[in-house]
């Protein structure tokens, strides 16, 4: 993963997080080669409140829906990885 993209979906978690999901809807679809990316789209989709799309969405990046996670608590866990990516050698 590229700086660039990493920064773009940081801002998109971040933007996720305080509500503005459709600008993070945008980010994520600009770039659904990148399976973070794909699982940002999963959870904006839950934000929305489209399952149908989310489902599809956890699928492509090869998760499970998470039945009962909060979709705030989610977004850091992006965030977290996104940390955990830019931290490794």
């Amino acid at each position: 993963m590229t700086p660039s993209l990493r920064a773009d979906l940081r801002k998109a978690v971040d933007q996720a997080l305080a509500g503005d999901w459709p600008a993070a809807h945008e980010v994520a679809q600009r770039h659904e080669d990148d399976e973070t990316a794909c699982w940002l789209h999963a959870v904006v989709h839950r934000i929305e409140g489209d399952r149908s799309n989310a489902s599809y969405w956890y699928r492509r990046c090869g998760r499970s829906f998470p039945e009962s996670l909060a979709t705030s608590d989610e977004l850091h866990q992006i965030r977290a990885s996104l940390d955990a990516r830019e931290a490794a050698p």
